[in-house]
Formats: C-alpha cells, structure tokens, sequence
C-alpha cells in the first residue's frame, strides 16, 4: 500500500486523552506505511473525504450531540468507506436495540425504556440500575436500592427533562463475579477481557468512575461464545463488522446474558492483545483498498 494512503481514526477530545488503544492502532498502521491520522470526528477543518477509509475509534462525547453526531456518520459515509457502517451507527448507539435482540431470542439483561411523558414504574424488589438510553462510558448511570426510590424517579425525571429516554435493569447479584467482553475482529473472535463491577456506590451518579476497572484476560466459555455469536447474528444488515465488542454478565440463574453490544466505540482493550492488533491492522488495509 502507498505510504500517501491516509487512513482517518475518529476520535474525540476525551478520546484523545484516554483511548490506550489509539497510540497502539496509530503506530502499528504507520508501521505498515499507512498515512495514519487520529482526528476529532467535530474537527472542523478535516477534510474526510480525502481518507481512503475513516474508523470511528473513541468519538466518547457523541451522546451529547446525538442527532449531529448521527448526520457526521452519514455525511462521511457519503464521502469515504466508513466502519462500522453509518446505519449500525443509528442502531448501536441508541440502547433500544436490546429489546429488539430480546425479540430475536438473544438472552439480554431485562430491561423497561421509559420515553419522556411514559409512567415511571420501578422494580417491586431487588436493586436496580438506571442509565439512559444514548450514552457512553457509564455517564449519567446509577444503582439503586428499594430505599432510593425517591432518588432514582428524581434521575429519570432529569433524563426526561433533558429529552432522553431512561432504561431501567435489575441489578445482577453475580455482578462481581465481573463482566465478560468478547471482542470480534472481521466477525472472527479475537480475544476477551474480565473486568470488575462498574457501580459499586449506592445512589450515586458519578461520572467521574473508571469504566473498566481490574481488567484482566479472559478465555470465555463455549456458552458465552455462543451468546455472542448470537447477539452479532442478530444484528441488522450484512457484511463482516469491522469490530465489534459484546458485553456479557451472569444472570441470577447463572446463565450468561448480554449487556451491551458495542459497534461503534468501544475499547477493544489491544494492550492485551497483540495478535488482536495485528488483526485489526490487515482488516483496516483491506477494506482501505
């Protein structure tokens, strides 16, 4: 590949001060003699069109700006080759999507969306989770117990007010045990990290908290495996994804269920994986071609 090949990583300010996976993805495309860039995805003054490929890598501050953030992936899709694609990008980042793969027969964690104007109905018994439906990072997520009720309407309602549509999920009692995430390169199973549980206060919002603490490798089982290839099998449209991520935890029950499914910016946490790294790099000179 010519060394005038430019290969556009989307990314953001935050992004650009916490993606680990960035530097890595930068230098091991360089070293192929790509003309690798990392580039704010609100950059005003780029030029996307002028990529031989654009991969939206950590664009972490896109919740804010949903609807602009929507219309960015679908005017670089008409300029350049896009991964994922600008369709899955509407898809993914809007959490609905985990009704419609319940709907499908994948196994996920139970979850009620309430829209602004819907009645809020909390759980009869057990912890429970709130987050809204379009975010990242764990923002403007808390746990709650059967005492905070009072709290956790008070969070829905400021979701509300902010046009958001809240979701609400049971509390996994095995969380502990840590979630699992799958990452999936070209639609092949690259490798997997645990990682310890996220919401360990009480009552609290608090957006400052490590989204991925105690990460450590992982050889996930054949269930689990399964569950995955389920949840991507479910997916919309057709043709390998670039990457994609699967977030799986234990149920009470002790089966395993899916809690996200990660396709647009998701560490893929390459640090723990070299072989991942070499993968992502010849699927990224492919599709540039």
């Amino acid at each position: 590949m010519a060394s005038t090949t430019r290969v556009a990583l989307a990314t953001s300010e935050p992004g650009l001060a916490w993606d680990a996976d960035l530097p890595l993805m930068i230098e091991a495309l360089r070293a192929r003699g790509v003309d690798a860039v990392a580039v704010a995805w609100d950059a005003r003054d780029f030029d996307w069109s002028r990529c031989a490929a654009v991969v939206i890598r950590s664009t972490w501050d896109y919740a804010a700006r949903w609807p602009e953030y929507l219309a960015w992936a679908d005017a670089v899709q008409d300029a350049a080759r896009l991964d994922n694609p600008a369709g899955l990008v509407r898809w993914n980042t809007d959490k609905r999507y985990l009704g419609e793969l319940a709907g499908r027969g994948v196994p996920v964690v139970p979850t009620r969306f309430i829209a602004p104007g819907e009645a809020v109905v909390l759980p009869g018994d057990g912890q429970f989770v709130v987050k809204p439906a379009v975010s990242a990072g764990a923002r403007d997520t808390a746990r709650y117990a059967q005492r905070h009720h009072e709290a956790a309407a008070g969070h829905i309602a400021g979701l509300h007010a902010a046009g958001a549509t809240a979701m609400v999920q049971p509390y996994l009692s095995r969380i502990d045990e840590g979630e699992r995430a799958l990452v999936f390169l070209g639609g092949a199973f690259s490798h997997a990290i645990r990682k310890g549980p996220v919401l360990t206060d009480v009552g609290i919002v608090d957006n400052g908290r490590v989204p991925h603490p105690d990460l450590v490798p992982y050889r996930p089982t054949a269930a689990e495996l399964a569950l995955a290839g389920a949840a991507l099998a479910a997916v919309p449209g057709s043709g390998a994804l670039l990457y994609a991520r699967v977030d799986i935890a234990t149920a009470d029950d002790g089966a395993p269920v899916v809690m996200e499914l990660e396709l647009v910016e998701p560490n893929l946490f390459m640090g723990h994986a070299d072989h991942g790294l070499r993968r992502f790099t010849d699927l990224v000179l492919e599709r540039a071609t």
